[in-house]
Parts: C-alpha cells; structure tokens; sequence
C-alpha cells in the first residue's frame, strides 16, 4: 500500500499542474476511494498513444484504490469540442457518436481496470434537461468570461465565426463534474478553461470543488507536434505489434525520455535517472532503452507474447538477427503484368509516391530480402513474396496476388 508522499509522487509523474495540491493532499488522508473523472468526446472511432496520457493517469489512481470515471460524451460530442479549434466544429450524428463510444469502450479496458472503472455518458443527466434548465445553466457565466479562452479571443479578434452553441461545451463539462461529483478531474493542459469551469459550478451548487490535474500533450513520432491522426505522427492502440514495435523505435533519443515518463508503467523515474546516466557513460545504447519502451508498449496492448514476436520481427529485418518469417504479412493485389518496384514501394507504403520510391532506388536505400535491390524495371508478378526494406527502420513483409 502506498502511503501519502508515495501517492503524490506517483499522481504527480508527469503531471504538468496540479491544481490544488493541498486539497488533493487532504482527500487522500480522508482514507476513502476518490471518485477520478475524465472525459472523452467520441469524435474518432480509435485511440492512439496520446490519449493514453490521461488514461495511464487514470489507472495509476486506480492502482492507489480510486474510482475512475470514464465518461464518454455523447452529448457534448453532438455539440463538438471548440478547443483548439480555428472554425466551428462539425457537430457528430447520434450515429457517430454512439458507433465511436462503442469502439472506445473496447479499447479503454487494455489500461484500465474494469472493476474499479465506471462507464458513463453525460446524456445521462443531460437528456433529462429542460430548456430552462440549460438557460439557468448559460446563465452561470459571461460573455466577457468566454472570450478570455486564448481560441475564443483569437477567433473573435480575427472575425472568425463563433457558434452560441460553443459557448455552451465549456459549461456542459464543468456540469458533468457537478452531476459526478467528481473529487479530481483530469485533462490535457488544452482543457484547462473548461476543467477550472468545473470548479466553479461545483461552487455553484454546493460542493467541494474538485482538484484540477493537467497532463502535457504528449508529441508524436515527428517529436514537434501533439500526436494526431491527422498529421500522420500516432500509434494507434489497435496497430498490430509489429507497427508499435517499428513505429516506436524511429523516435528521437530526446523523445524518448518524455514517452517513459508519461507512457511507462514499469520503469520508475529514479530508474530513468539511471538509464540516462548509463547511457552518457557508454555503458546503455540508447537502442536498446528504446526497445525496453517499445516492448512494454506493445505487450500492453496485444500481450507479451505478441510483444517478443514484434520485437524479433524487427531484430530479423533491422539488424539482421532472426527469422523474417515472424513479420506480418501483407497482401497486395498486382496486375498480371507486374508491378516495377517503385509501385511496389508506394503499395506497401513504403514510399509516397514513384518519384520517391525511385529516388530511394538510386541512392541505394532499398532492399529485398536483406540485398540491395537497384533494377528499377524489373517487374514484380502476382506470387512473389518477400521482405521490402527502405532504409534502416521502414519494412514490410509482402505477397503479391493477381487482381491488382
């Protein structure tokens, strides 16, 4: 069991504020489970290793012997988040919505603990409000306050649009820590408006404020911008194991070090502090503190069995160690005539286009099966199977079958 100073350091790895941490000191001496909240609007189907951030921090509560709160938001998803935003979000369907919080519900449980995990949907309580109830609601706050929100203020200077119905979203979430009675509510340091919102309502109506926890944005694979399926830089959860493997060891050395302290469960900070004197010493490769993260990322979510297999699949291709075999293998339809090998590469995603996929041919950057590979016209029939590399880090194992 861990005792108060211990619980506090834990809560707070990673953390980028905590707020107040005097009242999450005093809830945690009252020796009871905390009711922990964070909130997920369904606006993509599938979760990717920066929203684990606020999960992780959710289940080291539920390590400690808290309640987490899981809450799904069906009902602000159909009014869309603001945050961050430039133009109004396109609100979601009811289709969406539900469709999307499903799939969460079937990711989330490979970091949390379902027994000590509440699922919840705020149409629960906001389905039942009336018109009234939602103007009494508006009422608790101003325009003027609003407008203090950096995107608000930034759109309305630059006579960007702003729908009434945003001004809404920061009150509906603050409202859901009321209606939780939420003793700490967690969020991204972009949520901060709307989690201090929660505060102040729970003021409002009568309740002991939560204590506010921001976590940092956690950078994607580019090591500059917030991971982002738009932008291309994630790791998706789902990703096969050999794709979490890969994906996770193109990472900066720098990075690296930001990714334990806020994805590792197994590696302590004071054994980070060791890891990172080892290697400044020459006695640790940075390689290999590299893979000890992508090992752990990828048992998480397929198991450690998958995990080995991953990491020997990427021993076999990049560093030559090991049977290739153990590589997924991925089909793709070809033309009977055959496909030349710059195609090849864009069809196995190798390359983004030809011009590329030839360019890597003529700095002698492609490999088949282990060998340098340069006859750009050689065509490539339906049966042939092998292992396409470019470079030291980007593989796949593939099969071509006719239909293409």
């Amino acid at each position: 069991m861990y005792d108060l100073q211990a619980s506090l350091e834990l809560i707070g790895r990673g953390a980028e504020e905590i707020l107040k941490p005097e009242d999450l000191a005093a809830r945690l001496k009252e020796g009871r489970p905390l009711r922990v909240k964070a909130g997920f609007d369904p606006t993509a189907p599938d979760l990717h290793l920066g929203h684990t951030v606020l999960l992780n921090k959710m289940r080291q509560f539920q390590d400690l012997g808290h309640r987490v709160v899981f809450l799904i938001g069906d009902f602000t998803g159909m009014i869309g988040d603001p945050t961050g935003k430039s133009a109004t979000r396109r609100p979601l369907t009811r289709e969406d919505v539900l469709a999307n919080a499903q799939t969460y519900a079937d990711q989330v449980f490979k970091v949390l603990d379902r027994d000590r995990t509440e699922v919840r949907f705020n149409s629960e309580w906001f389905g039942q409000m009336t018109a009234a109830d939602m103007i009494r609601l508006a009422a608790q706050h101003t325009v003027a306050r609003m407008l203090e929100r950096d995107d608000f203020a930034k759109r309305y200077a630059g006579q960007q649009p702003i729908a009434i119905h945003e001004f809404l979203y920061p009150l509906v979430q603050g409202y859901d820590s009321v209606a939780l009675q939420a003793d700490v509510e967690l969020g991204g340091t972009d949520q901060k408006f709307n989690l201090l919102m929660g505060r102040g309502l729970q003021e409002h109506y009568g309740q002991k404020p939560q204590v506010v926890l921001t976590m940092p944005l956690l950078e994607g694979l580019d090591g500059v911008n917030k991971m982002s399926k738009s932008l291309g830089n994630y790791i998706g959860i789902d990703e096969p194991a050999i794709d979490i493997v890969t994906k996770a060891m193109k990472i900066g050395d720098e990075l690296m070090w930001r990714w334990y302290e806020l994805l590792s469960f197994e590696t302590s900070l004071a054994e980070l502090a060791t890891m990172k004197a080892d290697i400044a010493s020459g006695a640790l490769n940075p390689r290999d503190a590299k893979l000890r993260l992508a090992r752990e990322l990828a048992a998480r979510f397929h198991g450690a069995a998958a995990a080995e297999q991953a990491v020997a699949g990427w021993h076999a291709v990049v560093r030559g160690e090991g049977d290739t075999s153990l590589l997924p293998l991925a089909e793709l339809p070809a033309p009977a005539e055959g496909l030349r090998i710059a195609a090849l590469l864009v069809a196995a995603g190798l390359a983004g286009s030809n011009s590329e996929g030839n360019r890597k041919l003529k700095e002698r950057a492609v490999r088949i099966d282990g060998e340098v590979f340069e006859d750009g016209q050689r065509l490539f029939a339906p049966g042939f199977e092998g292992v396409l590399q470019v470079g030291k880090r980007n593989f796949a194992r593939i099969r071509l079958v006719g239909g293409g």
